[in-house]
Protein backbone atom coordinates (compact mmCIF):
# COMPACT_ATOMS: atom_id res chain seq x y z
CA UNK A 1 0.00 0.00 0.00
CA UNK A 2 1.23 3.49 -0.89
CA UNK A 3 2.30 5.58 2.14
CA UNK A 4 1.34 9.26 2.21
CA UNK A 5 4.44 11.52 2.29
CA UNK A 6 4.92 13.13 5.65
CA UNK A 7 4.29 16.79 4.60
CA UNK A 8 1.03 15.84 2.87
CA UNK A 9 -0.02 13.80 5.90
CA UNK A 10 0.60 16.81 8.13
CA UNK A 11 -1.45 19.08 5.80
CA UNK A 12 -4.34 16.61 5.81
CA UNK A 13 -4.28 16.48 9.59
CA UNK A 14 -4.23 20.27 9.82
CA UNK A 15 -7.27 20.55 7.55
CA UNK A 16 -9.10 18.02 9.66
CA UNK A 17 -8.40 20.05 12.79
CA UNK A 18 -9.60 23.25 11.08
CA UNK A 19 -12.77 21.53 9.94
CA UNK A 20 -13.46 20.44 13.52
CA UNK A 21 -12.73 23.83 15.06
CA UNK A 22 -14.24 26.10 12.38
CA UNK A 23 -16.92 24.13 10.49
CA UNK A 24 -19.01 27.20 9.64
CA UNK A 25 -16.08 29.04 8.10
CA UNK A 26 -15.02 26.12 5.90
CA UNK A 27 -18.63 25.41 4.91
CA UNK A 28 -19.39 29.06 4.07
CA UNK A 29 -21.00 29.22 0.68
CA UNK A 30 -21.25 32.11 -1.71
CA UNK A 31 -24.87 32.99 -2.47
CA UNK A 32 -25.75 33.99 -6.02
CA UNK A 33 -28.72 36.28 -6.46
CA UNK A 34 -30.19 36.92 -9.92
CA UNK A 35 -32.02 40.26 -9.98
CA UNK A 36 -33.80 42.54 -12.43
CA UNK A 37 -31.58 45.35 -13.69
CA UNK A 38 -33.87 48.02 -12.23
CA UNK A 39 -32.86 46.86 -8.73
CA UNK A 40 -29.15 47.51 -9.22
CA UNK A 41 -28.74 50.75 -7.24
CA UNK A 42 -30.68 49.50 -4.23
CA UNK A 43 -29.17 46.02 -4.19
CA UNK A 44 -25.62 47.32 -4.61
CA UNK A 45 -26.13 49.39 -1.49
CA UNK A 46 -27.66 46.48 0.40
CA UNK A 47 -24.82 44.21 -0.70
CA UNK A 48 -22.35 46.65 0.86
CA UNK A 49 -24.05 46.40 4.26
CA UNK A 50 -24.87 42.69 4.18
CA UNK A 51 -22.82 40.84 6.82
CA UNK A 52 -19.88 39.01 5.30
CA UNK A 53 -18.80 38.87 1.68
CA UNK A 54 -20.75 35.84 0.50
CA UNK A 55 -23.36 37.64 -1.66
CA UNK A 56 -22.86 37.82 -5.41
CA UNK A 57 -25.46 39.56 -7.61
CA UNK A 58 -26.02 39.08 -11.34
CA UNK A 59 -28.22 41.71 -13.01
CA UNK A 60 -30.13 41.52 -16.25
CA UNK A 61 -33.53 41.53 -17.88
CA UNK A 62 -36.01 39.30 -16.03
CA UNK A 63 -36.70 37.29 -19.19
CA UNK A 64 -33.01 36.63 -19.83
CA UNK A 65 -32.34 35.68 -16.21
CA UNK A 66 -35.32 33.32 -16.20
CA UNK A 67 -34.03 31.52 -19.27
CA UNK A 68 -30.57 31.21 -17.69
CA UNK A 69 -32.06 29.69 -14.54
CA UNK A 70 -34.10 27.22 -16.59
CA UNK A 71 -30.89 26.25 -18.38
CA UNK A 72 -29.19 25.46 -15.08
CA UNK A 73 -27.46 28.71 -14.09
CA UNK A 74 -26.41 28.45 -10.40
CA UNK A 75 -28.79 31.06 -8.99
CA UNK A 76 -30.04 30.51 -5.44
CA UNK A 77 -32.42 33.46 -5.28
CA UNK A 78 -34.25 35.41 -7.96
CA UNK A 79 -35.98 38.79 -7.91
CA UNK A 80 -38.00 39.37 -11.06
CA UNK A 81 -39.54 42.63 -12.21
CA UNK A 82 -42.84 40.95 -13.00
CA UNK A 83 -44.92 37.97 -12.01
CA UNK A 84 -45.02 36.16 -15.35
CA UNK A 85 -41.35 35.15 -15.45
CA UNK A 86 -41.44 33.96 -11.84
CA UNK A 87 -44.63 32.04 -12.63
CA UNK A 88 -42.71 30.26 -15.39
CA UNK A 89 -40.09 29.07 -12.90
CA UNK A 90 -42.77 27.97 -10.47
CA UNK A 91 -44.58 25.94 -13.14
CA UNK A 92 -41.30 24.22 -13.99
CA UNK A 93 -40.73 23.24 -10.35
CA UNK A 94 -37.59 25.33 -9.94
CA UNK A 95 -38.68 27.34 -6.90
CA UNK A 96 -38.54 26.20 -3.30
CA UNK A 97 -41.98 25.52 -1.87
CA UNK A 98 -43.57 28.41 0.06
CA UNK A 99 -40.52 30.62 -0.46
CA UNK A 100 -41.98 33.23 -2.81
CA UNK A 101 -43.16 36.70 -1.80
CA UNK A 102 -44.07 39.97 -3.50
CA UNK A 103 -41.12 42.02 -2.30
CA UNK A 104 -41.61 45.42 -3.95
CA UNK A 105 -43.71 47.54 -6.25
CA UNK A 106 -42.90 50.43 -8.57
CA UNK A 107 -44.38 53.12 -10.83
CA UNK A 108 -43.86 53.79 -14.51
CA UNK A 109 -42.65 57.26 -15.53
CA UNK A 110 -42.10 59.32 -18.66
CA UNK A 111 -38.73 61.07 -18.74
CA UNK A 112 -36.96 63.58 -20.98
CA UNK A 113 -33.31 64.12 -21.78
CA UNK A 114 -31.29 66.66 -19.76
CA UNK A 115 -31.90 70.16 -21.03
CA UNK A 116 -35.19 69.25 -22.72
CA UNK A 117 -37.96 71.84 -22.56
CA UNK A 118 -40.76 69.38 -23.35
CA UNK A 119 -43.80 69.65 -21.09
CA UNK A 120 -45.94 66.50 -21.28
CA UNK A 121 -47.96 64.47 -18.80
CA UNK A 122 -49.02 60.90 -19.57
CA UNK A 123 -52.79 60.88 -20.00
CA UNK A 124 -55.33 59.52 -22.42
CA UNK A 125 -54.66 60.79 -25.94
CA UNK A 126 -51.56 62.83 -25.00
CA UNK A 127 -49.48 63.81 -28.03
CA UNK A 128 -46.43 61.68 -27.36
CA UNK A 129 -45.57 61.22 -31.03
CA UNK A 130 -45.26 64.97 -31.56
CA UNK A 131 -43.07 65.32 -28.48
CA UNK A 132 -40.72 62.61 -29.76
CA UNK A 133 -40.60 64.37 -33.14
CA UNK A 134 -37.81 63.05 -35.33
CA UNK A 135 -36.15 61.29 -32.41
CA UNK A 136 -36.92 58.01 -30.65
CA UNK A 137 -38.74 56.92 -27.52
CA UNK A 138 -36.43 54.77 -25.38
CA UNK A 139 -38.05 51.69 -23.82
CA UNK A 140 -36.99 48.28 -22.63
CA UNK A 141 -37.91 45.40 -24.94
CA UNK A 142 -41.68 45.67 -25.25
CA UNK A 143 -42.31 41.92 -25.60
CA UNK A 144 -39.81 40.53 -23.12
CA UNK A 145 -38.55 42.97 -20.47
CA UNK A 146 -41.13 43.88 -17.79
CA UNK A 147 -40.61 47.66 -18.00
CA UNK A 148 -41.18 47.48 -21.74
CA UNK A 149 -44.21 45.24 -21.35
CA UNK A 150 -45.78 47.59 -18.80
CA UNK A 151 -44.89 50.57 -20.99
CA UNK A 152 -46.56 49.08 -24.04
CA UNK A 153 -49.67 48.27 -21.97
CA UNK A 154 -49.81 51.86 -20.74
CA UNK A 155 -49.41 53.37 -24.21
CA UNK A 156 -52.11 51.07 -25.56
CA UNK A 157 -54.46 51.91 -22.70
CA UNK A 158 -53.91 55.64 -23.26
CA UNK A 159 -54.56 55.27 -27.00
CA UNK A 160 -51.17 56.41 -28.30
CA UNK A 161 -49.38 53.14 -29.07
CA UNK A 162 -50.19 53.15 -32.79
CA UNK A 163 -48.77 56.66 -33.15
CA UNK A 164 -45.42 55.95 -31.51
CA UNK A 165 -44.58 52.28 -32.06
CA UNK A 166 -42.53 53.14 -35.15
CA UNK A 167 -40.44 55.60 -33.11
CA UNK A 168 -39.42 53.25 -30.30
CA UNK A 169 -35.77 52.37 -29.61
CA UNK A 170 -35.84 49.12 -27.65
CA UNK A 171 -33.11 48.33 -25.14
CA UNK A 172 -32.20 45.04 -23.47
CA UNK A 173 -32.89 46.41 -19.97
CA UNK A 174 -34.68 49.38 -18.47
CA UNK A 175 -31.34 50.79 -17.29
CA UNK A 176 -30.09 50.70 -20.89
CA UNK A 177 -33.21 52.65 -21.93
CA UNK A 178 -32.47 55.13 -19.16
CA UNK A 179 -28.93 55.62 -20.48
CA UNK A 180 -30.26 56.44 -23.95
CA UNK A 181 -32.21 59.35 -22.48
CA UNK A 182 -29.49 60.41 -20.04
CA UNK A 183 -26.99 60.73 -22.89
CA UNK A 184 -29.44 62.56 -25.14
CA UNK A 185 -29.55 59.77 -27.72
CA UNK A 186 -33.31 59.60 -27.12
CA UNK A 187 -35.32 62.72 -26.27
CA UNK A 188 -37.89 60.77 -24.26
CA UNK A 189 -38.12 57.44 -22.50
CA UNK A 190 -40.26 55.23 -20.30
CA UNK A 191 -38.61 53.77 -17.19
CA UNK A 192 -39.42 53.02 -13.56
CA UNK A 193 -39.66 55.72 -10.92
CA UNK A 194 -36.91 53.92 -9.02
CA UNK A 195 -34.50 54.42 -11.96
CA UNK A 196 -34.47 58.20 -11.60
CA UNK A 197 -31.78 58.19 -8.91
CA UNK A 198 -29.38 56.44 -11.28
CA UNK A 199 -29.53 59.38 -13.73
CA UNK A 200 -30.41 62.52 -11.76
CA UNK A 201 -29.99 64.81 -14.78
CA UNK A 202 -32.94 63.37 -16.70
CA UNK A 203 -36.23 65.26 -16.37
CA UNK A 204 -39.29 63.61 -14.89
CA UNK A 205 -42.31 64.57 -16.98
CA UNK A 206 -44.90 62.56 -15.11
CA UNK A 207 -46.19 59.27 -13.75
CA UNK A 208 -48.28 57.00 -15.90
CA UNK A 209 -51.77 56.42 -14.45
CA UNK A 210 -51.61 53.36 -12.21
CA UNK A 211 -54.65 51.86 -13.94
CA UNK A 212 -53.07 52.11 -17.41
CA UNK A 213 -51.06 48.92 -16.86
CA UNK A 214 -50.99 45.90 -14.61
CA UNK A 215 -49.64 46.52 -11.10
CA UNK A 216 -45.85 46.36 -11.07
CA UNK A 217 -44.72 43.66 -8.68
CA UNK A 218 -41.23 42.36 -7.89
CA UNK A 219 -41.55 38.77 -6.63
CA UNK A 220 -38.60 37.23 -4.80
CA UNK A 221 -38.12 33.49 -4.45
CA UNK A 222 -35.61 30.93 -3.25
CA UNK A 223 -34.54 28.30 -5.75
CA UNK A 224 -34.19 24.63 -4.86
CA UNK A 225 -32.13 23.33 -3.17
CA UNK A 226 -32.18 25.91 -0.38
CA UNK A 227 -29.03 26.48 1.68
CA UNK A 228 -28.89 28.23 5.08
CA UNK A 229 -26.81 31.00 3.50
CA UNK A 230 -29.39 31.61 0.77
CA UNK A 231 -32.20 31.64 3.34
CA UNK A 232 -30.27 34.24 5.36
CA UNK A 233 -30.05 36.51 2.30
CA UNK A 234 -33.78 35.98 1.63
CA UNK A 235 -34.61 36.99 5.22
CA UNK A 236 -32.32 40.01 5.04
CA UNK A 237 -33.84 41.32 1.79
CA UNK A 238 -37.35 41.00 3.20
CA UNK A 239 -36.45 42.78 6.45
CA UNK A 240 -37.32 46.33 7.51
CA UNK A 241 -33.63 47.22 7.24
CA UNK A 242 -33.66 46.34 3.56
CA UNK A 243 -37.02 48.01 3.02
CA UNK A 244 -35.63 51.36 4.20
CA UNK A 245 -32.98 51.16 1.46
CA UNK A 246 -35.49 50.11 -1.20
CA UNK A 247 -37.74 53.03 -0.24
CA UNK A 248 -34.85 55.46 -0.50
CA UNK A 249 -34.35 54.30 -4.08
CA UNK A 250 -37.96 54.95 -5.05
CA UNK A 251 -39.61 51.55 -4.57
CA UNK A 252 -42.94 51.20 -2.81
CA UNK A 253 -44.60 48.42 -0.88
CA UNK A 254 -46.79 46.16 -3.04
CA UNK A 255 -49.99 46.95 -1.17
CA UNK A 256 -49.57 50.70 -1.77
CA UNK A 257 -50.18 50.44 -5.52
CA UNK A 258 -53.73 49.34 -6.44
Amino acid sequence: MMTMPCPLRRLTSALAVCAALFPAALAAEQVTLFAAASLKSALDELSDVYPGDSLRIAYGGSSSLTRQILQGAPAQLFISANQAWMDRLERDGVLAQDRRIDLLSNRLVLIAAPGSTVQLTPARGFDLAAAVGGGVLAMALVKAVPAGIYGREALQALGVWDDVQGKIAQADTVRAALRLVATGEAPLGIVYASDLGAAPDVRLLGLFPADSHRPIRYPMALIDPVTPEARAVYDFLSSETAWAVFAKHGFIRPQVQP
